[in-house]
């Protein structure tokens, strides 16, 4: 406790780190306010029903950071730049210059590859809103909008994806944490009074062992997260001894420390985007006038729809970007590369190609638990529906994981921020 408010004190006290914060929250707040600003023309009972029925909507709005519920100017939320960055880390891992490019030129090919994917998410964000305002004026939540009036709206809410987008890097570069989890972040956060004043007024003594059930499993999620993310291989690396003149350097023994969940919550953000993509293009194509079009639009729909096939889809997907973001972020050569150079190995490898394997080797095993679990973790909610029936636990089980994440993760880089400013 001492140790806590030693670190408030020294927040409170350093201008530099109360700047950054003070700025995360402001910027937060200016999120808030774009999500209240609605496109006009709502039936806002049919849109709530449609939600509350909807998993697929209850998804999207949890991922659109609560924009969907009030179909805000920002109802896409992130949802395009994440696609866009998928796309573009894909390719990176598929066309060797763009590879090239991010390994050869350090900070400035990846800032190339951050423009590429803000250039990308403009159409995709043009195409998601059309495909989702139209979905809605199916739905009579939105009236029939003439084609200058959707032309309209389509720009407007992807100028409020684009905006969120901005948001998000400035949050990254000027506030403290990563942007675009916070802003999830902040959107489930935001949701949480309304959800306790409807979980209050539906509140039934005959459910109560159900909500026992409910918060019994919300703590064990919560531990385990907090576990798993804690959780480390460390890989002994020894300095070997130099001698210069009458003094001897090196021999010093440490450790490579290998996160069991290198990724972090990534993988989940990237595998909703994933999911609701489709989705989206399927509704927009299920009213084409070509027959066949529309038939194949409303087969897509009835499989993403489907619980099963849901589920499966989104723990595979899960499961691939947990491997497919720490094969990004984690390269086995260039750390090997990186110890040779400084004249360090690990006990009984060989420098070079053995070591660079005997690291990609320990990646990929500790990976795979890291993969199962937040592949189960993720659908355990969809399972938890299928015992009681309710949708709620379908979207709170996927939240409770994104929120404990970024909450870790920004607590690690707040105490960053003060072990630097100490020294």
């Amino acid at each position: 406790m001492d140790t806590f408010w030693k670190k408030i004190a020294i927040v409170l006290k350093d201008p530099v780190l109360k700047r950054r914060i003070l700025f995360t929250l402001g910027a937060l707040v200016v999120f808030r306010l774009l999500a209240a600003i609605p496109v006009p023309g709502i039936d806002v009972s049919t849109l709530d029903k449609l939600i509350n029925s909807s998993q697929f909507f209850g998804m999207l709005d949890l991922f659109s950071g609560g924009g969907i519920s009030r179909l805000s100017i920002v109802m896409l939320g992130v949802g395009p730049y994440i696609t866009a960055s998928i796309i573009m880390q894909l390719l990176t891992m598929m066309i060797p210059s763009l590879k090239n490019m991010l390994h050869d030129d350090g900070e400035a090919g990846r800032q190339k590859l951050s423009q590429y994917s803000r250039i990308i998410s403009v159409p995709l964000a043009m195409i998601q809103a059309l495909g989702f305002l139209i979905l809605l004026e199916n739905q009579n939540v939105i009236p029939h909008l003439a084609p200058f009036v959707l032309l309209v709206n389509v720009l407007v809410v992807t100028g409020g994806s684009v905006l969120l987008m901005w948001i998000g890097e400035i949050i990254s570069e000027f506030g403290i944490g990563n942007g675009v989890s916070l802003i999830i972040f902040a959107g489930i956060i935001a949701r949480l009074p309304g959800v306790m004043g409807q979980f209050a007024a539906s509140f039934d003594m005959a459910n109560i062992p159900v909500y026992l059930i409910g918060v019994a499993v919300a703590v064990i999620v919560i531990g385990a997260v907090v576990y798993i993310t804690e959780a480390e291989r460390s890989v002994p690396v020894t300095y070997a001894k130099q001698v210069r003149g009458n003094k001897v350097y090196g021999g010093v023994s440490t450790y490579l420390p290998l996160r069991l969940n290198q990724a972090g919550v990534i993988p989940i953000i990237f595998a909703l985007s994933i999911l609701l993509f489709p989705n989206i293009i399927a509704t927009f194509f299920s009213h084409s006038s070509n027959v066949l079009v529309a038939s194949y639009a409303t087969q897509v729909m009835a499989w993403v729809s489907n619980q099963w096939i849901y589920g499966i889809g989104y723990f595979i997907l899960v499961f691939l970007f947990t491997y497919f973001y720490t094969a990004v972020t984690f390269d086995p050569q260039q750390i090997s590369e990186n110890l040779q150079k400084s004249g360090a190995f690990i006990p009984g490898v060989r420098p070079g190609d053995s070591t660079m394997q005997y690291l990609a080797k320990i990646v990929t095993r500790i990976t795979l638990v890291g993969a199962i679990f937040l592949g189960t973790i993720a659908v355990l909610p969809l399972i938890m529906q299928g015992f009681t029936g309710g949708t709620t636990f379908a979207v709170g089980g996927t939240a409770l994981l994104i929120v404990v994440s970024v909450v870790i993760d920004l607590i690690k880089k707040i105490d960053a921020q003060i072990a630097m400013r100490e020294y």
